[in-house]
């Protein structure tokens, strides 16, 4: 039909634009494949930078968490040691304990807590020893409300390490104060693999909120996104004379 038809016929609008319809249906496959091919590359390269991004903020918490775990030891352990010199110097029978809870608690914070998830029920136990050894630092009239769940219904759930445990410090340093109400109340509760986890204590007028909080908090704050990002909710208060942490989070089934 080509062969046969006029010059003016093979130059005409109508011709040409059939002709253009062919040329584009057999490229069109090559074309669409190399879009295909910029499209991944493009797609890949992205998800790299997100990747990278991503491995280093882990990386700057795990900096951070570890920094954080070095200033735990040196005020506590002092503070912890002046206590149990007291105890073993009126020969209290409550001296082993003591001894045996400050070693879970290195133990734990030096070498068991270097992973990103750990069990539950090794979490609560240091919050529990943390705790219990830092009530020895003031007289049984004090305030001082601990409500931590056993270890039953515990197995097989997991949760970053000593995400609690800045709360928990602030409140022993700045909690107890001279105000005419000193208090520290600690709630944590299991329910339905949700971690919710409340604690209130007195603040004195004159502790800031930046004194308060500092980079401990905002550490938190960071690996809780990280980790459990729309899997969590905190709540921090800083009320007259009070201070108010609520943190809510949905916990998994493995390490």
């Amino acid at each position: 039909m080509s062969a046969d038809q006029t010059f003016l016929q093979a130059v005409s609008l109508k011709r040409m634009i059939s002709q253009a319809f062919i040329v584009i249906s057999i490229l069109s496959p090559f074309f669409f494949v190399k879009i295909l091919f910029e499209i991944s590359k493009l797609y890949s390269k992205t998800l790299k930078i997100q990747q990278e991004k991503a491995s280093l903020e882990i990386e700057n918490i795990h900096i951070e968490k570890n920094f954080l775990k070095a200033q735990l030891n040196p005020h506590f352990l002092f503070n912890t040691l002046n206590n149990l010199y007291g105890l073993a110097i009126k020969k209290d029978p409550a001296t082993p304990d003591v001894i045996v809870n400050l070693s879970d608690i290195m133990s734990y914070t030096l070498y068991e807590s270097n992973t990103e998830k750990v069990s539950l029920q090794k979490e609560l136990e240091f919050i529990k020893n943390y705790s219990e050894l830092e009530k020895m630092r003031y007289p049984a009239d004090k305030k001082i409300v601990l409500q931590i769940p056993d270890e039953n219904n515990l197995m097989g759930l997991y949760i970053a390490p000593l995400l609690t445990f800045t709360f928990i410090e602030n409140a022993f340093k700045y909690g107890l104060s001279h105000n005419k109400e000193q208090f520290i109340y600690l709630s944590i509760k299991i329910e339905d693999n949700q971690f919710y986890f409340h604690l209130e204590n007195d603040v004195d007028d004159h502790v800031s909120k930046k004194e308060f909080g500092g980079i401990g908090i905002a550490n938190v704050q960071k690996r809780l996104q990280l980790l459990y990002p729309d899997k969590h909710e905190l709540r921090i208060e800083n009320l007259q004379h009070k201070f108010v942490v609520s943190l809510k989070i949905n916990l998994t089934t493995h390490g």
